[in-house]
């Protein structure tokens, strides 16, 4: 493990990925997240004695502080290649820096720019690989190397760790080149974790915590099962899609089941994981302090916002354990890129 080293926190959401970084003995410096419920979720939960950035394209690079680790689960966006046209048809040199102005993906790329950190660690849907026919992954590659980064990805599924099958782009890179490899992950044989281990057991054995479990034995509040109307309106739904032969519709998921991936579109319905209860009874959604378990979060991690706002948090944030991982294998390459750097400047 590195010792002490700092890094920051871009699209940083609800802080999935400093869980990661601060594991392996990461000291965060900058904090970045737009979406103020979000902000409200990482500040009750990160005592940083200072305040959390809004939009990074507002903001200046030279205005963000040193780090040695750059994190960044940024939304991704199509990439234009307009620009670049008219560039060739002024007989203007462009790289792949050019190509990704616009993009959100250019606010990571113009801080690396700047700061020249010894390492990042980045995330992304895993579609990206295959988005506009592999294009906009190569732009993305194509500008971290040129910025002098070793750079290696892999998909990696949240199902090793937990109960959901989730799959999430990793992007490493680091400015010296120390043989960094996914293969040193270790990964869990997919399927070993299953729902019962995230679910309110409802017996007793566990603090009630209202608003989501009740009485003394924790019983599920029922607010969370679904109505009659919309229970009967999901199921038609899926009959309706299986008839034309697509697999659009709710699924329904018992304690020994492995649950489809948690989107933030779940206040909506919950109709892509569903609770089975007792005989009679309509299915329910889950919880959120369910959801932030299926994500890896701690029982202590505090959730101060509406149910609606929580499941949007928790459906877009990174799968904790996944990156805890990967963080564990870039320990000693992170140590070794600042012995580097220091060399260097010795």
């Amino acid at each position: 493990m590195p010792r002490g080293f700092t890094f920051i926190d871009l699209f940083a959401g609800i802080g999935g990925l400093r869980q990661a970084m601060e594991r392996i003995g990461g000291h965060c410096v900058f904090t970045s997240e737009w979406d103020k419920f979000a902000r409200q979720t990482y500040e009750a939960n990160y005592k940083d004695n200072r305040p959390i950035d809004g939009d990074i394209q507002c903001i200046d690079a030279v205005d963000v502080p040193e780090h040695n680790v750059l994190c960044a689960g940024f939304p991704c966006q199509p990439f234009s290649l307009a620009g670049v046209s008219k560039k060739n048809a002024l007989g203007r040199a462009h790289g792949f820096l050019d190509e990704t102005q616009g993009t959100l993906f250019f606010d990571v790329v113009r801080i690396l720019k700047h700061h020249r950190p010894e390492a990042f660690m980045l995330e992304n849907v895993k579609n990206l690989r295959s988005h506009d026919k592999g294009k906009t992954f190569k732009v993305i590659i194509g500008a971290l190397e040129e910025l002098g980064y070793s750079v290696k990805s892999q998909i990696i599924d949240a199902q090793h760790f937990l109960p959901q099958h989730r799959q999430r782009i990793v992007l490493v890179g680091f400015l010296h080149d120390t043989g960094f490899d996914f293969s040193s992950l270790e990964l869990p044989q997919k399927g070993s974790f299953k729902l019962s281990t995230i679910l309110h057991p409802e017996d007793g054995t566990e603090e009630p915590e209202d608003p989501y479990t009740l009485c003394d034995i924790g019983s599920v509040n029922p607010k969370y099962t679904l109505s009659d109307h919309l229970w009967q309106y999901l199921q038609d739904y899926k009959e309706k899609h299986a008839k034309a032969g697509n697999g659009f519709g709710c699924s329904v998921f018992g304690p020994n089941d492995v649950a489809r991936t948690l989107s933030a579109r779940y206040h909506k319905d919950g109709s892509e994981i569903l609770i089975e209860q007792g005989k009679g009874e309509n299915p329910r959604r889950l919880t959120p302090r369910e959801c932030a378990r299926l994500m890896g979060y701690r029982d202590d991690f505090v959730i101060p916002v509406s149910d609606t706002q929580a499941y949007r948090q928790f459906g877009n944030s990174v799968a904790i354990p996944v990156f805890k991982e990967v963080a564990r294998v870039m320990a000693p390459h992170i140590a070794a890129n600042i012995d580097a750097k220091e060399a260097l400047a010795g």
